[in-house]
């Protein structure tokens, strides 16, 4: 009997001890690191504006060592211009379902039933960032900070003004830049992997440039501005060569800064542990070589939406894979959760693929496959060998990447079959159009401290300007009347009390005028007597004279305590006295929640 009570004492022990290991393994392989992720965007970069694309007028080492140590796709495609490639980047479906249908005043926000690569990572335990141009929605909820990154530094805007120290916010608030802004952007993000060594983290990097204004360093500028170039657009009557020099140094940047991302991974032992993506948003925002591919940024034509597509997986992804099938922005967001073993749990199907077979070696079958892509109105189908245009001709696009010869009379049934396919997407996807868009701007969302709303959203009345047609980066000028007004059709989505900060310049000689904003029967007003004029900048940093607004400096007018309450209506900022010829120029107003 003691025997048995000893085996009995042991077996039991041997049992404890059994399902004691298994509990410290589970709890291993439940807390094992999932792969980190850094997706760099660059911003109206062409295809051809690499050297690993051929490109002999620039050497981008460090971008190309993303394609040499991982994969590249050959036929990766994205939408025109910028608010629609970042929505679809985000959500892995077609902007056109998501309300977005302009880069401005709106029209970019991403509808708030959409789901965010960044919701779906930040639940699976990632730190989130992102750092640089969102163009997404500014106001909360439609701003990073509510789609998932838990840190956000950059602009919400579109184009920027200004690439050296500017107006940026951070996490709302707005600060002031740390010298040329991609630069700035990278310090940002070398400091959040620093501190993100032991975590998973999803880095977001979309960078401003090669956008206008063509702004860049002395550093970059002097090697280029007398550079022979080498190769030139086929459109080259077109091509203004002091600008694709000024683009071309701007992407010598980037790829300086791509370089202090990969070597901090490498120096931090992360390599094997870090997806590392890069693409651009759209094609060349000018003539210049681009592979002879026809169109440019705004162009659904091949050379408007093929952009470089590499990801680097150091030991898991093979060197130098080059995979041929068609891919899309909206296949990120399944492919990347493909090679993270996670689940998609979007309230919304997905448009892209999970082309993570592809990456790790397998096949998949897509040859019956489509990729749409869509701007201003115009609509053309991209299948694996050809692509119908906005005007159903059909190019071979495997042997005709320039789209010089139309076969849609020698392929007539491919062509109809496009035809079918590119009007039955249209009127299934297309949703929120300019006409029936009757989202407000959104305020006092009840999980935000700050609130920004800009010229840009505003809405100008009587004698009132915009500093430049392209809404962005403006503001508003030539106040001069007690009759002259800026409204914002807002939403209010919670009872508050808010702290109201307006941004403006007056000279010394107007100052005097009392202004107010209302909304509903809340009203604050204060007077103007703090003088500020500063002279518009821009113009001495730039390598090409822009189409955008110049900008300056801003002062900041205290306006007081504004109680709103929940509902739709309109705010208005109006004087009610003009001691002078003008109030003033206006450039946003910044409110915080106090309660």
């Amino acid at each position: 009997m003691k025997l048995l009570k000893i085996s009995t004492n042991f077996i039991l022990m041997l049992l404890l001890l059994s399902c004691s290991e298994k509990g410290k393994k589970d709890n291993a392989v439940a807390s094992v690191k999932k792969p980190n992720i850094i997706l760099i965007l660059a911003d109206d970069q062409g295809w051809g504006d690499l050297s690993s694309s051929g490109n002999t007028n620039l050497n981008t080492p460090h971008i190309d060592s993303l394609k040499a140590k991982g994969a590249s796709f050959e036929n990766f495609y994205v939408q025109p211009v910028c608010s629609p490639t970042r929505a679809e980047i985000l959500t892995g479906r077609y902007f056109t379902r998501m309300g977005v249908y302009e880069t401005s005043s709106g029209g970019e926000r991403i509808n708030l039933n959409e789901t965010t690569i960044a919701d779906l990572l930040k639940n699976a335990g990632y730190s989130t960032a992102a750092f640089g141009k969102w163009h997404n929605g500014m106001q909360p909820p439609y701003h990073p900070n509510s789609r998932g990154f838990e840190h956000f530094y950059g602009f919400a805007s579109g184009h920027w003004g200004n690439y050296f120290s500017p107006m940026l916010e951070d996490n709302g608030e707005l600060v002031k830049g740390n010298g040329f802004l991609v630069d700035d952007l990278t310090d940002i993000g070398v400091e959040f992997i620093e501190e993100n060594v032991k975590k998973s983290f999803f880095l977001y990097l979309p960078y401003n440039t090669p956008h206008s204004p063509m702004q860049v360093p002395d550093k970059y500028w002097d090697k280029m501005k007398s550079k022979p170039l080498n190769l030139l657009s086929e459109d080259n009557l077109e091509e203004d060569l002091r600008f694709t020099r000024a683009a071309l140094a701007m992407v010598e940047n980037i790829d300086d800064n791509v370089g202090r991302v990969t070597d901090k991974i490498k120096s931090l032992g992360l390599e094997e542990e870090t997806i590392i993506i890069y693409l651009s948003d759209n094609g060349p925002n000018a003539y210049r070589w681009n592979g002879g591919m026809r169109g440019k940024k705004g162009s659904v034509d091949e050379g408007g939406v093929r952009t470089p597509f590499y990801i680097q997986w150091v030991n898991h992804i093979e060197k130098g894979l080059n995979i041929r099938n068609i891919a899309s922005g909206i296949d990120i967001l399944p492919t990347l959760f493909g090679l993270l073993s996670l689940p998609i749990t979007t309230k919304k199907p997905i448009d892209g693929k999970d082309l993570s077979p592809l990456l790790l070696g397998e096949s998949m079958n897509l040859k019956k496959r489509l990729i749409y892509n869509h701007w201003n109105g115009k609509t053309s189908v991209r299948s694996q060998q050809f692509r119908l245009d906005e005007e159903n001709r059909l190019y071979d696009i495997t042997i005709d990447r320039s789209q010089k010869n139309d076969i849609s009379d020698k392929y007539q049934q491919i062509t109809d079959s496009l035809i079918i396919a590119k009007n039955n997407w249209e009127k299934e996807t297309i949703q929120i159009t300019k006409e029936n868009d009757n989202r407000a701007f959104t305020l006092g969302y009840p999980k935000a401290l700050y609130t920004q709303l800009p010229a840009r959203d505003g809405k100008a009345h009587g004698n009132i300007n915009r500093s430049n047609k392209w809404p962005n980066d403006s503001f508003f000028t030539n106040w001069k009347s007690v009759t002259d007004s800026i409204t914002w059709n807002v939403e209010v989505l919670t009872d508050g009390h808010f702290q109201v900060e307006l941004y403006y310049t007056c000279p010394e000689i107007d100052l005097g005028s009392i202004i107010e904003l209302s909304y509903e029967n809340s009203k604050i007003a204060k007077k103007v007597t703090v003088p500020f004029d500063p002279p518009l900048t821009g113009k001495e940093n730039d390598r090409v004279p822009r189409m955008e607004s110049y900008v300056k400096e801003f002062n900041i007018l205290d306006l007081g305590v504004l109680v709103l309450s929940k509902g739709n209506g309109s705010l208005t900022l109006k004087a009610l006295e003009i001691p002078g010829s003008q109030v003033g120029d206006f450039r946003l107003l910044q409110f915080k929640r106090l309660d």
